[in-house]
């Protein structure tokens, strides 16, 4: 295993080595939370796949296809689709918007306080999906070096929020670069045809597994149902996914760009599912499906291959968790912190934004570590982590970007009851149940609609700043946070 080792190793001091040339970089509040919005169509469709690809999408991914056939594909396959859908319908005009988080295009769309509580909201998803992606480091260097669970969160959490810290987003996206290549090559082009070859090609595949583990279909219309509503419409709103269409540096690149990424994670859904099914004829007794992806790495691959495989794995693990991270921190310091802030000591004294924003990143990656380390189910943590978003947030969103009579009460009225909907919901249909979701969201979007039309329409004038802020015809909001009074 030194060579394994070895790739490994080289992997990980690469990522702080990033982590620091970054640091040189992230001088202003642009440049530290969305790189300066400057990233060609290249980097920045590379860097939005890493995101969107992380462990469960590669591990889980594999366990599906493992479970169930092609129609693992389906979890993988409509966060593809979501990323499409954000691309060609949304991605131009919230670039355009020049804001750094959703709440703020909240506050900008309704003319009123709705960002703190959307804020709140927003943060409980993007903690819960950064401690997600944090808790399976354990999985990897298990399989890696035989490594204590709570040592290796440790270990890999620990290198995440270091460079994320140092350099912001520049480290972030200049690290999810070279982990979009690293998981290419060793998912794509070397894992997926090497399993095949080894499961006896298709034909053998066929052979030795029943016919429903080629049905496209086979997972379950209502599950596929529920993934298009969780995964697909929570690609829509997620301040880790908006936080990287404001790095595009104009329409085109968010459009284009976006739309690559969204095709890439079309066929890496495919190939997950493919590696799974393959895992399957060679391992048909697994304890759990979640663990095919590190059986056959550790047992098929040739040495040095499988350390790039797994440092592809480690990749897709720490793009999420670093995307989570720094949408988890810029929500608590910007949404939160600084109009709580705001509210106590009105026109405060000035501060360093970039110093600020790098001790919230420490402070919530501390949290994330800790969290990671208590938390032993990762499943419920992000199935409460997308209930809360999708059923909070999607209604009042997506009603501001398409809906003119939707008012500030409606959707901080959508926001409240659809969480709450979501939590009562879930305490008594249990966490993993799929009627949280839908009827949350239903009741999300009643609520919008009722208290829309018993208010008054909003202002006239803040209707007229949202249109010309979506034509780009406003500069970018200034780097101090917004007075309490507006």
């Amino acid at each position: 295993m030194a060579v394994d080792y070895t790739v490994i190793v080289v992997y990980l001091a690469g990522m702080l080595a990033m982590g620091w040339w970054g640091m040189r970089r992230a001088k202003s509040k642009s440049e530290f939370l969305v790189a300066g919005r400057r990233l060609g169509p290249v980097m920045y469709s590379g860097t939005m796949a890493a995101i969107v690809l992380g462990g469960a999408s590669t591990i889980g991914g594999v366990g599906l296809g493992y479970k169930y056939g092609l129609s693992g594909a389906w979890m993988v396959f409509t966060i593809g689709l979501g990323l499409l859908a954000l691309s060609v319908f949304f991605s131009a005009r919230i670039a355009r918007l020049k804001v750094y988080t959703v709440s703020e295009m909240l506050d900008l769309r309704y003319g009123g306080r709705a960002g703190v509580i959307s804020g709140v909201v927003m943060w409980a998803y993007t903690l819960m999906l950064a401690v997600t992606s944090t808790i399976a480091y354990a999985t990897i260097f298990d399989v890696l070096f035989d490594m204590n669970r709570t040592l290796a969160i440790v270990l890999g959490g620990s290198i995440v929020v270091a460079y994320s810290t140092l350099g912001g987003m520049w480290s972030i996206t200049l690290t999810d670069m070279v982990q979009f290549v690293v998981k290419t090559i060793g998912v794509l082009l070397l894992l997926l045809p090497i399993a095949v070859v080894k499961a006896g090609g298709f034909s053998g595949m066929k052979a030795k597994l029943p016919t429903s583990y080629f049905d496209p279909l086979g997972i379950g219309g209502e599950t596929i149902f529920t993934y298009v509503l969780i995964y697909t419409f929570g690609m829509l709103i997620g301040q880790d996914i908006w936080q990287r269409v404001f790095t595009a540096r104009d329409d085109r690149t968010a459009r284009w760009g976006g739309t690559a990424s969204g095709t890439y994670c079309l066929v890496y859904a495919v190939a997950g599912s493919v590696i799974g099914t393959a895992a399957k004829v060679l391992y048909p007794k697994l304890a759990s499906p979640d663990d095919a992806f590190a059986t056959i790495v550790k047992d098929e691959l040739p040495i040095g291959v499988r350390g790039l495989v797994l440092a592809a794995a480690l990749a897709a693990v720490m793009s999420t968790s670093s995307g989570a991270l720094i949408a988890c921190a810029t929500v608590a310091n910007n949404d939160i912190w600084s109009r709580l802030r705001g509210i106590v000591r009105p026109g405060g004294e000035e501060h360093d934004e970039v110093k600020g924003n790098r001790v919230f990143i420490l402070i919530m990656g501390l949290g994330v570590i800790g969290t990671a380390i208590a938390l032993n189910n990762v499943v419920e943590a992000l199935t409460v982590a997308y209930n809360l978003l999708v059923g909070g947030l999607l209604v009042p969103i997506l009603g501001g970007l398409l809906w003119k009579r939707g008012t500030v009460q409606g959707a901080l009225a959508a926001v409240i009851v659809g969480g709450l909907a979501v939590i009562g919901l879930m305490a008594g249909y249990g966490i993993l149940a799929n009627e949280p979701v839908y009827y949350g969201l239903l009741a999300s979007l009643a609520a919008y609609l009722v208290v829309s039309l018993a208010t008054r329409p909003t202002d006239e004038r803040v209707l007229a700043a949202w249109r010309d802020r979506l034509a780009g015809k406003s500069p970018e909001l200034p780097s101090e946070p917004v007075p309490a009074h507006q």
